[in-house]
């Protein structure tokens, strides 16, 4: 994690910043996927989680060589309009660091009936019964729209960022999220 590069949305009233946020995070796990990258992390500096967003900048972390390498991948030609992007710098000294996650809400009662269904024998009726909507619960982080990769399905993916005490080494996701390796904080 000893470099970075800045990507940063340039404020444009005809398209809000979440829409080319968006679609530059699905370049980004693109290019991810395509270097089968998992030493580049991501963070947001302006992460706002009592108002969900994500804000306007996004910024790669990693090695200069790694992060070359995603950029030489990642086609931001379509986005150049949208997107201000900076050189690839040096991290700061005397930086703090944070966990940039993914966080996942396990309570789709849809989900909780099938599984009811196929281990307990379950009629459907007998499911919607036992497990009503009321179960799910609503996450209210900020997140970003993507289509994946390998199954093409559109979802968000729902992100929380925290400031932890000390830096922690690890591998990264096709998303530049870790559940255990940190990013610097700046």
């Amino acid at each position: 994690m000893s470099h970075y590069i800045e990507l940063r949305i340039i404020p444009n009233p005809e398209f809000p910043p979440s829409i080319i946020m968006n679609l530059l995070y699905n370049k980004l796990h693109k290019a991810l996927v395509q270097t089968n990258s998992t030493t580049i992390g991501v963070s947001f500096p302006d992460f706002d989680n009592k108002r969900k967003r994500l804000g306007e900048r996004l910024r790669l972390h990693g090695s200069e060589a790694h992060i070359q390498n995603v950029m030489v991948n990642l086609s931001l030609s379509a986005l150049l309009d949208h997107l201000r992007v900076g050189d690839i710098q040096e991290v700061p000294q005397q930086v703090s660091h944070a966990t940039v996650k993914r966080v996942q809400c396990k309570s789709s009662a849809e989900r909780i009936r099938r599984r009811q269904i196929k281990r307990h024998q379950l009629s459907e009726e007998e499911a919607l019964i036992r497990i009503p909507n009321t179960v799910e619960k609503q996450l209210t982080l900020p997140y970003v729209t993507l289509k994946s990769e390998s199954s093409g399905q559109s979802f968000r993916l729902f992100i929380n960022q925290q400031k932890v005490e000390k830096p922690e080494p690890g591998v990264f996701n096709t998303y530049a999220l870790s559940e255990e390796a940190t990013v610097p904080w700046f």
